[in-house]
């Protein structure tokens, strides 16, 4: 989540969504809840690794849609999100405006995951898990 964008933003403006924020730093964290609390949103705000909290029967393919900022290489961000996904679930990543081809098809879809669309302005990544874990 770091600053919570684009989590704050997206559970601020559609209410009718379930909001999980998850962030490693217990310092960021707490900023999130106090933001979520100020906002007045319905937001979880969970401390913790993702590619920990992945692996718990809590999270691990609950979710529908995982969005995040891109912040490692794609291989690490696909496979700390892939494990959250439902089946059929989202992964949408906001990209380096700079930086395209990052995402290939091979690697990707050996994690369960397909290329789906890539949005110039801003620059997002939209992928869907095709398979099972």
């Amino acid at each position: 989540s770091g600053g919570g964008v684009p989590g704050l933003v997206i559970a601020t403006d559609r209410i009718d969504l379930e909001v999980i924020l998850i962030d490693a730093s217990e310092r960021r964290t707490a900023v999130l809840r106090d933001a979520v609390r100020r906002l007045g949103v319905a937001a979880q705000v969970v401390t913790g690794r993702a590619e920990t909290l992945a692996r718990s029967p809590e999270f691990r393919e609950q979710i529908d849609v995982v969005v995040a900022r891109s912040f490692g290489p794609p291989a690490v961000v696909a496979e700390c999100a892939v494990a959250f996904l439902r089946p059929g679930g989202y992964l949408i990543v906001s990209e380096p405006a700079d930086d395209s081809g990052r995402w290939p098809a091979r690697p990707v879809d050996e994690l369960g995951l397909a290329v789906i669309e890539m949005v110039e302005h801003p620059r997002l990544v939209v992928l869907r898990r095709t398979v099972d874990l």
